[in-house]
């Protein structure tokens, strides 16, 4: 029989208010324990939630990013259970009347859908002392800097089929919310979290198989892993006619396997009710419309736009996208009349590599967009050679600079003048007689042999042009047939 993969996402993101959703508490990130927290946040008697607006207008922000409809009345709702980081017994949340409706992303050119985005509040955090998780520790303590920090699910439909497609799709989803400035992303500092629900069907059958639900990745790396060592454990199960147990599981990342944490909760089980503390919200279309006025340009609309407009391919466009700073970098750039494709070759190629080897984002880097156009210029014009500009811009990445001052210090510019460039090549020529007489036999190929020979000896920094004009004139006829 066999089997297709059914994947549902459901994405917490925390939104970059300066204080919680519903107190002035601040949310910067690493504060001391239990520095960031009143009365309101730590579910005291008497006290009462304030709506931070921000939050919903992050709200509104995201959803028309999603191409979510906005609803014109939402509601928060009490969500009750009992766990050691959520101090008030229930957290607030929206169930029947969310923020934001529907809505999708275009993945490899297809759109999942999104079932809702609502704003609740986080819970506190857990801090294991003397292991790295509960099992193991001498005690736990709790840290409850995190409460009600302000957070937007966003939960997708069951849309997606393979482990690959939801780190695509979490990808996309990232980028878009660091587009619009509502979250930073990040995965480390817990700003961006992933919930995984995964079931399997036989292929064509409209019913969905039982879910499990995976917790605890804290990388896209680890979603993909995690979904698909759970897909291979859900397919060996079935195959041995045993039975899916809806569940929450936690993905460990040393074993490369997912373990039952809980029983998977349904809706009726936290006893949803209004919270009687907030009034229902009304959303005016005024304050819609204002907002997606305020919307700058998204990663797709980007990438058509680096196609139509600048030429460049769908690969090259979906690289200069992946992040706001690299794709603004770019953009800024071109305002400084830096040639495009010049610019996008540099980034994509040497520039990307440099930040893979040394682990860092671009906004870590000292190169500046006029650096950029200053290399490109340099590189036009032949002051300096392609291999000379690849060194100089790893050095701007890593150091900063002036282009112009680094060229004249380093002593870098180009070499076009034929006098020392036919000198040095004659010197190769003549230390290499049997690789010229192998060439005058037909053996075509040892012309990069004697160009590479001529780059080194002038340290890279010869025209390439020249070298190549003087190559004809000094090389031997090659022998015929």
């Amino acid at each position: 029989m066999a089997l297709e993969a059914v994947i549902g996402l459901e994405v917490h993101a925390q939104l970059k208010t300066n204080t919680k959703i519903f107190c002035s508490c601040p949310t910067a990130f690493a504060a001391s324990e239990n520095e960031q927290v009143c009365p309101v946040c730590l579910g005291m008697p008497g006290v009462l939630p304030v709506l931070n607006k921000k939050a919903v207008e992050f709200g509104i922000r995201t959803g028309l990013a999603l191409n979510s409809k906005i609803a014109e009345t939402c509601r928060f709702d009490r969500k009750n259970y009992f766990y050691a980081d959520l101090p008030k017994g229930y957290q607030i949340s929206q169930y029947e009347k969310p923020i934001c409706l529907g809505g999708y992303i275009e993945v490899n050119g297809r759109k999942v859908q999104i079932h809702r985005a609502h704003l609740e509040e986080d819970a506190g955090k857990l801090v294991h002392a003397g292991a790295a998780g509960l099992h193991g520790s001498d005690y736990s303590k709790v840290d409850f800097n995190r409460s009600s920090m302000p957070l937007l699910e966003i939960v997708s439909e069951p849309d997606l089929t393979s482990p690959e497609e939801a780190r695509l799709y979490l990808t996309e989803l990232r980028n878009i919310l660091r587009y619009i400035e509502v979250c930073d992303g990040n995965l480390e500092e817990g700003s961006f979290r992933c919930d995984a629900n995964v079931s399997l069907r036989p292929v064509g059958q409209k019913e969905l198989g039982t879910k499990t639900e995976i917790k605890n990745m804290n990388s896209f790396r680890a979603v993909q892993r995690a979904i698909q060592s759970e897909i291979e454990r859900q397919t060996a199960l079935i195959e041995k006619g045993e039975r899916i147990v809806q569940e929450t599981r936690l993905w460990n990342e040393a074993e490369g396997k997912t373990h039952p944490m809980r029983s998977k909760e349904e809706a009726h089980d936290y006893r949803y009710f209004p919270e009687p503390d907030l009034m229902p919200l009304t959303i005016s279309r005024q304050w819609v419309e204002e907002v997606r006025k305020s919307l700058p340009e998204l990663p797709a609309q980007r990438r058509q736009r680096y196609q139509s407009d600048l030429g460049l391919s769908s690969e090259d466009a979906a690289v200069l996208t992946e992040t706001k700073e690299l794709s603004d970098f770019f953009e800024s750039s071109l305002a400084l009349k830096a040639p495009a494709k010049a610019v996008a070759n540099w980034l994509i190629g040497p520039a990307t590599a440099y930040l893979k080897e040394n682990k860092k984002e671009f906004c870590q880097t000292a190169l500046t967009p006029q650096n950029m156009a200053d290399l490109c210029q340099a590189v036009s014009s032949g002051k300096v050679s392609s291999t000379i500009a690849k060194q100089l811009l790893l050095d701007l990445m890593s150091e900063g600079g002036d282009v112009a001052k680094l060229i004249e210090s380093k002593g870098l510019a180009q070499v076009s003048d034929e006098g020392p460039i036919k000198a040095i090549l004659q010197e190769v020529l003549d230390k290499s007689p049997t690789q010229l007489a192998d060439y005058a036999s037909g053996k075509v190929k040892l012309r990069q042999y004697f160009f590479g020979e001529a780059m080194k000896a002038l340290k890279g920094k010869a025209n390439p042009q020249v070298i190549n004009k003087l190559l004809d004139e000094m090389l031997p006829p090659v022998a015929a047939g």
